[in-house]
């Protein structure tokens, strides 16, 4: 529902510098297989239904209020898909604020709930294809999408970290 007074405060401190903001993103899926995207309708590109962690929150009970508040479905997180950050996923808003956001994807099985936003920040909802769906405004890898069964969890990753550690 808007920002939290938490991050209203940091906002007053360091204004539209670069925060950095932990996250939880939803995957939501309807009997097709298609994924739910949300479209702000303020000119930012589409998104997952997500939104910043608040203080004394988990991952998971964050991604379940996010859903909620964007979509109106009650969801139950059911796979931690991966967990995303670093310079990939700074993000500027239309008024100039910028975060860097570390994110974590659950696979969420809907529960209940009409898809109808409680929220004022979401336009419009949308189901789409893993391959036709919309530019998104983070670069998410596209395995996350698939509808798979996978034994492991997505990381941003690449070798050369290793062997720099190993020098």
């Amino acid at each position: 529902m808007g920002m939290s007074n938490f991050y209203k405060n940091l906002r007053n401190s360091f204004g539209a510098e670069l925060i950095f903001m932990p996250s939880a993103a939803g995957i939501v899926r309807n009997e097709a297989g298609e994924i739910l995207f949300q479209n702000k309708g303020n000119g930012e590109k589409w998104s997952l239904p997500a939104g910043a962690i608040e203080l004394g929150e988990a991952p998971a009970e964050a991604v379940v209020r996010e859903v909620w508040e964007e979509t109106g479905l009650f969801v139950k997180p059911i796979k931690l898909l991966g967990v995303f950050g670093g310079k990939d996923f700074r993000y500027e808003y239309p008024n100039g604020h910028k975060v860097e956001y570390v994110v974590f994807v659950f696979d969420c099985q809907v529960q209940g709930g009409e898809l109808n936003p409680i929220d004022n920040e979401t336009a419009e909802l949308r189901y789409f294809s893993a391959d036709k769906m919309p530019e998104l405004a983070l670069p998410y890898p596209k395995s996350i999408f698939i509808e798979k069964v996978n034994e492991k969890t997505e990381f941003q990753w690449k070798d050369e970290w290793v062997r720099k550690l190993q020098e």
